[in-house]
């Protein structure tokens, strides 16, 4: 076991905190191209595993009953900051498959987007489960809930069988048994697993080269990839780092952060996976481990990461906008 990357805020010429972070990139046949920190130790993926959610439901033909464009379906793939776009697509995924904001089970939390949620306000308007940034993620599963018959009311539940194909999926692409899964329970409300660094550094790398896996899922796999990278706005937000991430990937990156300072990145011509967990939980760590990790091993070039400055090496300000210092990753 390697040490862990070291992430560091400065104040002046003085380090002031540090961040470590485990992490594990293989390719697509499971070799490891870089690692630090203890990538067997066991990680929820939060939602980092979107994509593979909003799968289980496209796997099960919800582009095809429903009509869903790429749009809705990078959303189910989402956390997003509660933009009027992101609320609109969730908005049009429940109208068409026939249910309404009253059946999602999310909570409801003010925009992330100080803009949208400053309008929000200035509106005299209150915010509802539509603004909640796994939105999107809970219509597909309703949407998976319509297909298979399963009922919505229980869809939070493990035992739903919505549920249960979730977990299968993402079961399968990592090579584990659903059954014996240490499960806990998201932000939102689902069931959420945990599995090793490096058996979900091998998820992402079989979302970037589709291969090692059963046709259906790499079918549905593609689709959620393809909305992602068309679509990142929805997939995040409008200057967010996974947006601005897959901008600069230019097709070839499709990427999704999770909570408690989660990363999951798909190089999708390369056929690697990375997976990354900021292990204190601080997400400032994230943006500069993962810009480094990806320099470092070629996914990204010089250009690329210039675009991606300000999330490699954000500033520290004082209240008065001054910048006192930075946040850099130790690579």
């Amino acid at each position: 076991m390697t040490a862990p990357l070291c992430v560091e805020v400065t104040r002046g010429e003085l380090v002031e905190s540090t961040h470590r972070v485990a992490l594990c990139v293989v390719d697509a046949d499971g070799r490891e191209i870089y690692a630090a920190g203890d990538v067997e130790m066991p990680v929820y993926l939060r939602s980092t595993a979107k994509p593979f959610i909003a799968a289980a439901a496209i796997e099960a033909g919800a582009r095809e009953v429903f009509g869903l464009d790429q749009r809705e379906i990078a959303v189910m793939a989402a956390s997003h900051v509660g933009e009027p776009m992101h609320v609109e697509a969730v908005r049009s995924i429940l109208r068409k498959i026939g249910m309404d904001v009253s059946d999602l089970q999310c909570g409801t939390h003010p925009p992330y987007d100080d803009a949208s949620a400053k309008a929000l306000l200035l509106a005299g308007e209150r915010p509802t489960a539509l603004h909640n940034n796994c939105s999107g993620k809970h219509a597909g599963i309703l949407a998976l809930c319509k297909l298979v018959g399963a009922d919505p009311a229980t869809y939070l539940s493990a035992q739903n069988p919505a549920q249960r194909r979730i977990l299968e999926l993402c079961a399968r692409l990592s090579d584990e048994d659903p059954q014996t899964w240490p499960l806990g329970v998201d932000g939102c409300g689902i069931p959420v697993y945990a599995t090793t660094l490096r058996k979900a550094a091998r998820s992402f790398a079989r979302f970037a080269s589709l291969s090692e896996i059963l046709d259906s899922d790499a079918r549905a796999l593609r689709v959620v990839r393809d909305a992602m990278v068309a679509h990142p706005e929805y997939v995040a937000g409008t200057g967010q780092f996974d947006t601005e991430l897959m901008r600069a990937g230019r097709g070839a990156i499709a990427a999704k952060a999770g909570a408690e300072g989660v990363h999951g990145v798909a190089a999708i011509t390369r056929g690697y996976g990375y997976v990354s967990k900021v292990i204190d939980g601080g997400s400032r760590g994230r943006g500069p481990s993962t810009v480094a990790v990806l320099r470092r091993i070629g996914v990204l070039d010089e250009r690329q990461c210039a675009e991606l400055e300000r999330f490699a090496r954000p500033a520290v300000y004082n209240r008065a906008g001054e910048v006192v210092g930075e946040v850099r990753a130790i690579v």
